[in-house]
């Protein structure tokens, strides 16, 4: 048997290699290998923790965590080869020197011969992990309706913490968060995203940075506005010799008040009372600085918030101003004479009255004695005598002098007047 077997053995070795070929020439023929692109893999990596013990936080460079792979094999594997079928791994404890981490190929179909990226490393930046906490600043986007105003932003968390790399972190300067009050006349809730501004206020787009919240619920109240103005009331009487002019002014003279608008329709003025401003014994101006917040309604506020609320108000007070006037008799005139009498002012050797007025100097010294005009008001004289009955005679009848009410007289003038029946 063995002999059998041996016989022509150098041509049974020739038709088994002959045969080999054969069939691996019809395998090629039948199913030939080919090379194609499958297109772009994420890169995923692995063992990331190793790099969160030691504090420390990564982020991928120059987008290599996405390989273009080109895959080799028969041609009839890609019949039903699909790019998810092939696994790109990049392991973390794999990490050179230069932040790099070789990338690993494998596809679920074993016929696959082999597989190529169009790179081989995944690329990191790799940090010191920090956080810091900072301040969430709101602000209002839009025009609020006509004759209101934001009165105040709230947000439900005045701070935010924020993680990341080192770098990253330190150019976070604070935290941002709007909310569009277009047309509002009432308050507004919402909740609103979150950003980050670095010390110039621009945007800081990192993507390796996060937030312990990614938004926050945040009101604006919305009120309505109304200016008004200042008035202050004055007590007290000035030094002996000295006037107030009734002028007070208030710096500033109106403020604006911000409210519910139904509250705000019945308010014409913030009214101060007159033991703020107390004038006596006065021989100057008398300044005080005066708080209004305590006299604004309930429910009413100051609408500017750079406004403290505190009014300087002034009360003028000027020395009183003498002067003599010299008005001639010729000025005067009767008056309200009662019908069936006629009167005249007899002839006197006081030709001319001399007034002695009193006043502030605004008031007294435009005065010129050629305009000054008196008159004798007949009836008035009667009424305040309680004469009903006139008979003829010569009476001494106070004379009345159009001067300002402002004015002070210094004695009471009188004219003799002679009254008898008309004929």
């Amino acid at each position: 048997m063995r002999k059998k077997l041996l016989n022509n053995l150098n041509l049974k070795l020739i038709s088994l290699l002959l045969a080999f070929l054969l069939w691996f020439v019809v395998v090629q023929v039948g199913d030939p290998k080919d090379e194609r692109d499958m297109g772009k893999i994420p890169v995923r990596l692995i063992n990331t923790e190793l790099l969160e013990k030691e504090n420390k936080v990564y982020e991928i460079l120059e987008d290599t965590d996405t390989v273009r792979v080109t895959v080799y094999a028969p041609k009839s594997v890609f019949t039903q080869l699909r790019s998810s079928d092939i696994t790109a791994e990049a392991d973390v404890s794999k990490l050179t020197d230069i932040n790099t981490i070789p990338i690993t190929f494998t596809a679920s179909n074993a016929n696959v011969v082999s597989i190529k990226g169009s790179h081989d490393m995944v690329k990191l930046n790799v940090e010191e992990k920090a956080s810091k906490y900072v301040t969430l600043v709101t602000n209002a986007v839009g025009k609020v309706a006509d004759g209101y105003m934001v009165y105040s932003l709230t947000p439900d968390q005045n701070r935010i913490e924020v993680s990341g790399p080192k770098s990253a972190v330190d150019q976070v300067k604070y935290a941002g968060v709007e909310i569009d009050v277009t047309d509002a006349t009432g308050n507004l809730t919402a909740n609103v995203d979150i950003r980050l501004y670095d010390a110039s206020g621009n945007v800081v787009e990192r993507t390796n940075l996060a937030k312990n919240v990614d938004y926050v619920k945040m009101s604006a109240e919305i009120l309505a506005v109304k200016e008004v103005p200042v008035e202050i009331a004055v007590m007290g009487t000035p030094a002996k010799g000295y006037m107030a002019t009734g002028v007070v002014e208030s710096n500033p003279s109106t403020v604006k008040l911000a409210g519910a608008a139904y509250n705000l329709m019945r308010i014409n003025s913030i009214v101060i009372p007159a033991e703020e401003l107390d004038i006596t014994g006065a021989e100057t101006d008398v300044v005080d600085v005066i708080d209004i917040r305590e006299y604004l309604p309930d429910n009413i506020k100051l609408a500017e918030s750079g406004f403290s609320g505190k009014i300087t108000a002034t009360a003028f007070v000027e020395p009183i101003i003498n002067k003599t006037l010299t008005v001639p008799i010729e000025n005067v005139s009767l008056t309200n004479i009662p019908q069936g009498y006629e009167a005249e002012i007899t002839d006197s050797a006081e030709t001319t009255f001399t007034l002695e007025v009193s006043g502030l100097g605004g008031h007294v010294n435009p005065i010129l004695q050629e305009n000054v005009m008196g008159t004798v008001d007949v009836s008035a004289w009667m009424q305040e005598m309680g004469i009903e009955n006139l008979r003829e005679g010569s009476y001494n009848i106070p004379v009345k002098f159009a001067l300002d009410e402002n004015i002070t007289l210094g004695e009471t003038y009188n004219v003799r007047v002679v009254i008898k029946q008309s004929e």
